[in-house]
């Protein structure tokens, strides 16, 4: 009944951010990491991708050539990411790889897109985290403003329009949109 009082169940206070995460790196690692980012990724100056690449893998990154990133663009944790050769990141796309994020060959991650490999369980009263890798095949293009959920592959020549929530594993050669994202159509006949 709306306007009814509960005690609510959730117990913040019992959170332990250490469970369940496993960072992948020391804590001066992390800092140094989060020093240069804000320098050189999150800046909306336009640092050369030879730079940006070069830091990535600096930090442990795996990157195939012809990477470009554009400015304000938020990796969370390099050394759990692997760019194929001609990948392309627009403007404030956010990687929260809390879990490992690869990305094939060929790719394109368009402005705004959040690929976010960490959550929490809501259904448990100290909400621990329910962490999952993402990966997004060879030719595989995530649309604007797409939200891509921790535990999900995005398959080979894929396309997920703009605006788009995926929840699920997709299909590799199709055209995905809305929320949840469903298939539309086969994206080469």
């Amino acid at each position: 009944m709306v306007g009814e009082i509960h005690k609510s169940k959730v117990n913040l206070g019992g959170f332990n951010s250490s469970i369940g995460l496993d960072r992948g790196a020391g804590k001066l690692k992390e800092i140094s990491w989060y020093l240069i980012k804000t320098v050189f990724f999150l800046s909306a100056l336009p640092y050369p991708n030879a730079l940006k690449c070069g830091l990535l893998r600096l930090f442990g990154a795996k990157v195939g050539t012809g990477v470009n990133i554009k400015p304000r663009v938020n990796i969370h944790f390099p050394w759990k990411l692997i760019l194929g050769n001609d990948v392309w990141i627009g403007e404030e796309a956010f990687l929260l790889n809390f879990e490992p994020l690869r990305v094939g060959n060929d790719v394109c991650i368009s402005q705004r897109a959040f690929l976010c490999g960490g959550n929490h369980d809501f259904r448990v009263p100290e909400m621990p985290y329910r962490n999952g890798p993402i990966t997004l095949m060879d030719g595989a293009w995530v649309g604007a403003s797409v939200f891509v959920s921790p535990g999900v592959t995005i398959g080979t020549d894929t396309v997920v329009t703009a605006g788009s929530v995926v929840t699920g594993n997709l299909a590799s050669n199709g055209i995905y949109k809305g929320n949840p994202a469903v298939y539309i159509k086969q994206r080469w006949s």
